[in-house]
């Protein structure tokens, strides 16, 4: 009822009558007609199919030709899609698997949402390119790909965005020797690990599977490589902000900064855009072995500004200037002469250097370190780490010097030598040093003296000293003379045994037979014979000789006779052969010997002849008494 009166009051504001006697009409003359115009009044073309009535189109009914021209109609209004080809499309939906899109077909497609890693920011209502793979698979699913739309386009555009110095998005997929793989519109590129960032990079797997903007550096065409930076990205906004901080540095300037690196050499210090560097020197007053003693990554410190380089944008920063220089507190009543105590904290061959406090150092040079005159190095006494007591020999508050000593804390050992060692005490010292001439030992620290090579032994011929005895070995011997101004002692070691050659010549002469064994056959001739108290004799070759003409074998005991006894050379000559030869007639001895005394008085008388005459010789008779003269010296009758 209500809806009639509601039709009753719309008719009046209706057109005029003549539309309902034309309807009457239409009515009359074809009744069904106007039935079915009725029921079809919704297929008309210009009805839009989103305002479609499909609850009443069911209710009413219609043939199959209404349907047909219904579905082409709705046809019409999609998409035309073609298979293979890139089209755009609008995203409608997003959860974490998928992405919905929307490219005007009849179903909409769902592509992966691991092919928008790239793109965390994607958000509904986007535009985006996708590759159409199948119109309408078994299940009637629209099938689209994203990652193969851009990989088909992505080329041009990597060379576009190069060409023209575009800023792109890249998705960091993974880590690589050297550096990380990028995808950048569907291409992997390669980012340098040292053109991830401006600072050095402690993690990379941090930048893995996040999404960065990058600068396209270089393209190779050839093999289509691409190479990418984010440092460039920094770099370029860094710049203008370190021309505006550098042209605010003053010299003695103090700021804050937080440790950027650190190396072996210094520290670099980030001052809020722009790095400086604290050389290792100026890091602290004291020594150190390395800036992480001092300072450690990301650290904010105060600095103070040193020096700076407008042009090549070098800062010159300084931490141990924040604090007075140690010199300047020393205790004002420190004096040569007193004793201080420090740990050594550098060692050269020359010396060592002690650190007193943080920043003042004395150096003990090795020569202070023994009342020891042989030379030596500062290793021998001390060690890096060594807690030492020393007496201040120098103190040069200007400079900033001072040396110190450590043997003048000890008695010195040449002051007392006399008593301690005096001439003819024996002692047992250990070897230090050789010499071509002699062994340097040592009784005790700074206490050294020499032995020379001809005291060494009684008998053994020692070409050096190293045939008899070895370095570090414990050597007896006995004092021989002493130089205490000098620090000099004259040492012995062969006098510690009876001198063997005085007995043997209290028992041997020349001329005596003795009994010993062949000791060693010499290369160029001769022997060597061993004699009592561990003498030796040498025999030559001509007189080795046995008497059956054959020479005799190593250890063979013979017969030999003392030809040669010299006791200041050390030296006995014998003779194998003059115990077997036949001995000559005593009268021939006798007048051998005596010839020479006859020859001699014949002379003599001759000249006194001459000399007795010369006052009675003529001038003519001088010729005639030179020629005789010469005659008579000559051994002429």
């Amino acid at each position: 009822m209500e809806q009639e009166e509601a039709k009753v009051t719309v008719e009046p504001q209706q057109e005029p009558k003549e539309a309902p006697v034309q309807e009457e009409a239409a009515v009359v003359e074809e009744p069904v007609a106007k039935e079915e115009t009725k029921k079809k009044g919704i297929l008309n073309a210009s009805v839009n199919p989103d305002d479609f009535d499909w609850d009443a189109f069911e209710k009413d009914g219609s043939s199959e030709i209404d349907r047909k021209a219904m579905e082409d109609s709705y046809v019409q209004t999609l998409s035309k899609v073609i298979e293979n080809e890139v089209v755009d499309g609008v995203v409608t939906a997003i959860n974490k698997r998928e992405v919905i899109v929307n490219i005007g077909y009849k179903s909409e497609g769902v592509i992966p949402a691991t092919e928008f890693r790239y793109n965390p920011n994607l958000k509904v209502g986007d535009k985006v390119e996708v590759y159409v793979e199948t119109a309408e698979d078994k299940k009637g699913q629209l099938i689209l790909s994203h990652r193969k739309a851009r990989s088909l386009r992505s080329w041009d555009m990597v060379n576009d965005a190069y060409e023209n110095d575009r800023i792109v998005n890249g998705f960091i997929k993974s880590r690589t020797k050297g550096g990380m793989i990028v995808d950048v519109f569907g291409i992997e590129a390669f980012l340098p690990g040292s053109q991830i960032d401006v600072k050095p990079i402690r993690d990379y797997d941090a930048y893995v599977n996040t999404t960065e903007e990058f600068k396209i550096v270089k393209i190779n065409q050839e093999f289509r490589n691409v190479v990418v930076s984010h440092k460039a990205l920094i770099e370029a906004e860094l710049e203008a902000q370190k021309s505006e901080i550098i042209s605010k540095l003053e010299k003695g300037q103090v700021l804050e900064g937080t440790v950027k690196n650190i190396t072996s050499y210094g520290v670099f210090v980030d001052l809020g855009g722009v790095d400086g560097l604290i050389h290792i020197t100026d890091l602290s007053w004291g020594r150190i072995n390395h800036p992480e003693e001092v300072v450690q990554l990301d650290q904010k410190i105060n600095v103070v500004i040193l020096d700076f380089d407008d042009t090549k944008k070098r800062i010159a920063l300084g931490l141990k200037q924040l604090t007075p220089h140690p010199w300047d507190t020393l205790d004002p009543d420190l004096k040569v002469g007193d004793k201080v105590k420090g740990k050594v904290v550098l060692i050269q061959d020359y010396g060592a250097f002690v650190e007193i406090k943080p920043g003042v150092e004395g150096l003990i040079h090795v020569s202070e370190m023994s009342w020891s005159q042989h030379l030596r190095i500062a290793q021998d006494f001390l060690k890096v780490g060594d807690e030492v007591e020393a007496q201040i020999l120098t103190l040069d508050r200007e400079e900033k010097k001072m040396s110190l000593g450590l043997k003048q804390l000890k008695e010195n050992p040449w002051d007392s030598i006399s008593t301690k060692y005096p001439i003819g005490s024996v002692h047992t010292a250990t070897v230090r040093n050789f010499t071509n001439f002699g062994v340097f030992v040592e009784l005790e620290e700074g206490v050294e003296g020499l032995v020379h090579i001809s005291d060494l032994s009684w008998t053994k011929k020692i070409k050096h000293p190293s045939e008899f005895t070895s370095l570090g070995a414990q050597l007896d011997v006995v004092i021989l003379d002493i130089d205490q101004e000098n620090r000099r002692l004259s040492l012995g070691h062969k006098q510690l045994e009876e001198n063997p050659w005085e007995a043997f010549e209290g028992k041997y002469s020349v001329g005596d037979v003795i009994e010993a064994p062949v000791a060693s056959i010499i290369d160029k001739g001769g022997a060597t014979v061993e004699l009592p108290d561990g003498i030796e004799g040498f025999v030559p070759a001509k007189s080795l000789v046995k008497e059956d003409g054959s020479v005799p074998a190593v250890g063979e005991v013979l017969p030999f006779k003392i030809v040669d006894l010299n006791k200041a050379n050390k030296r006995i000559v014998l003779s194998h052969t003059k115990t077997y030869e036949t001995a000559a007639p005593a009268e021939v001895k006798e007048a051998e010997s005596n010839k020479p005394a006859k020859e001699e008085d014949s002379t003599k008388s001759a000249m006194n002849k001459i000399n007795a005459n010369i006052e009675k010789t003529t001038l003519g008779d001088i010729s005639e008494l030179a020629a005789l003269k010469n005659k008579l010296e000559n051994g002429e009758e």
